[in-house]
C-alpha cells in the first residue's frame, strides 16, 4: 500500500515576520529537496488577497521551479478557471512545456466559474460513516458550509478585481473541453473556425481536475476520462463523496483507461509526537483566518498562536480541519496516510505541510519520505 506515490502541494506560505521573496526562495529550495527525497510531483495552489500566501500565479512559480529542478513532475493544484480563458491557460502552460517537456500537470479548478449543466450534484457514498468514522477508522467530520465565505467582502472584492467588467465566466465543462481541444489541436469555434495555440498545442501535459465534492468537478473529470484530485485537507467531510462521484461518472479516454484519484492531506511530521504537535500549533489560527473570510494570515509561531483567546465559535469554525490534520512521528503519520488511502481508494496521495520555520517544513517532508519508502 505504501508504494503508492506521494506528491507535494505548496501554497508558498509566508511566515510571520517574513516576506513573499523569502517564501518563494523557500519554495524553490523545498522543491529541490522534495525531488531528492523521492516525491513524485510538486504542485502549486492558486490563492488571491491572502497576506500569508504568495502563490498567486501557479504558472509563474512553475516556470521558476522547472528551472530549479530536473525530474520531479510539477503542476497546478489548481489553476482557477473562473477568471481566465481556455486559450490563456493553454498558452501559459505551453510556454513552460516548450522548455521543460513532459513534466507538467495542468490541474484545473472551477472556483468562480459557472458549474457544468450536466453535473448530477453530490451523491451519497457507499462507504458507511458511523460516529464520524469510516470502518477503518478514518475521521470524517460534519460537513462545513462555505456559504459565508462566498458572501464575504474579501471574496466579493477578489471576484471584482479578477474579472473584467461585465465578463461572464464560461460554463466549466465547456471550458475544460476547449482546453483539451486546444491541447490536441482540433479546436473549432461554433462557426467552424480553427484556432491553434502555439505554444500549447501538442504539449505533453497531464490534465487533472480538482474538486471537493461529487458534483460538477467530479462529473467533468469523469466523463472526460481525466485524472481527479480531491482534498481531505480542505473539505474532509466530502472526500468520500468526491472520489466515489468521480468513479461513478468515469468514462475511459485515450489518455486513461480507468479512474485515477489523488487525495490530499495536511501533515506535520517531526522526530516525535510532542515536537510535531508544537510545530503544528499555528495551524488552527491560520485556518481561522481563512474561514472568517479575512484571508490567510502569515503563518504564526507557536507562541503567537497560543496568545490567541479562542472562543467556542472559533473552535467550531476550525474543528474539521484541525481534527483531520495528521500530526506526529513519521511512523504515526504514515499509518494515518495508509488509512486515508484505504478509505478513499486513492492511487496516490499529495501532502501539504506548513510550519513557521522552513527547516522544520523540509524536515517534515524528509522524515515522511524516509518512512514511506521503508514500508
Amino acid at each position: 500500500m505504501s508504494r503508492i506515490p506521494l506528491g507535494v502541494l505548496d501554497l508558498v506560505p509566508i511566515s510571520s515576520g517574513s516576506t513573499a521573496a523569502e517564501a518563494l526562495r523557500n519554495t524553490l529550495d523545498l522543491a529541490q529537496q522534495a525531488e531528492r527525497f523521492g516525491y513524485s510531483r510538486y504542485w502549486f495552489a492558486e490563492h488571491h488577497l491572502n497576506p500569508g500566501v504568495a502563490g498567486a500565479s501557479p504558472a509563474v512559480v512553475l516556470a521558476l521551479t522547472a528551472s530549479a529542478t530536473s525530474t520531479i513532475r510539477i503542476g497546478s493544484g489548481a489553476v482557477q478557471l473562473g477568471h481566465r480563458t481556455a486559450l490563456s491557460t493553454v498558452e501559459e502552460f505551453g510556454l513552460i512545456d516548450a522548455l521543460h517537456p513532459g513534466r507538467l500537470d495542468l490541474g484545473l479548478g472551477r472556483s468562480g466559474g459557472r458549474p457544468s449543466g450536466s453535473a448530477q450534484g453530490p451523491r451519497p457514498t457507499t462507504t458507511p460513516v458511523v460516529d464520524g468514522r469510516t470502518p477503518n477508522g478514518l475521521r470524517i467530520p460534519p460537513r462545513f458550509s462555505f456559504e459565508h465565505l462566498v458572501a464575504s467582502p474579501r471574496f466579493l472584492l477578489q471576484h471584482q478585481l479578477l474579472h473584467q467588467p461585465g465578463a461572464r465566466p464560461q460554463e466549466y465543462g465547456e471550458q475544460v473541453e476547449d482546453i483539451l481541444a486546444l491541447l490536441r489541436g482540433d479546436y473549432r469555434s461554433a462557426e467552424g473556425l480553427e484556432a491553434h495555440a502555439v505554444p500549447g498545442e501538442g504539449a505533453d501535459v497531464q490534465v487533472w481536475i480538482l474538486g471537493s465534492s461529487g458534483g460538477p468537478s467530479a462529473d467533468v473529470a469523469g466523463r472526460n476520462g481525466l485524472r481527479f484530485a480531491t482534498n481531505y485537507h480542505v473539505s474532509p467531510a466530502t472526500v468520500l463523496e468526491a472520489a466515489e462521484g468521480y468513479r461513478a461518472a468515469f468514462q475511459p479516454s485515450d489518455d486513461l483507461e480507468k479512474p485515477y484519484v489523488s487525495v490530499s492531506a495536511d501533515v506535520v511530521v517531526a522526530e516525535d509526537d510532542e515536537t510535531a504537535r508544537e510545530l503544528a500549533t499555528g495551524y488552527g489560527l491560520w485556518v481561522r483566518s481563512i474561514r472568517t473570510g479575512e484571508g490567510a494570515i502569515p503563518f504564526p509561531t507557536p507562541d503567537e498562536a497560543l496568545d490567541h483567546a479562542w472562543t467556542e465559535e472559533d473552535l467550531t469554525l476550525v474543528a474539521d480541519r484541525v481534527d483531520t490534520q495528521f500530526i506526529g512521528s513519521a511512523s504515526r503519520v504514515a499509518d494515518q496516510l495508509e488509512q486515508l488511502q484505504e478509505a478513499t481508494g486513492a492511487d496516490e496521495l499529495i501532502i501539504t505541510t506548513i510550519t513557521h520555520a522552513h527547516a522544520d517544513r523540509v524536515r517534515s517532508y524528509r522524515l515522511l519520505a524516509e518512512e514511506w519508502h521503508r514500508r
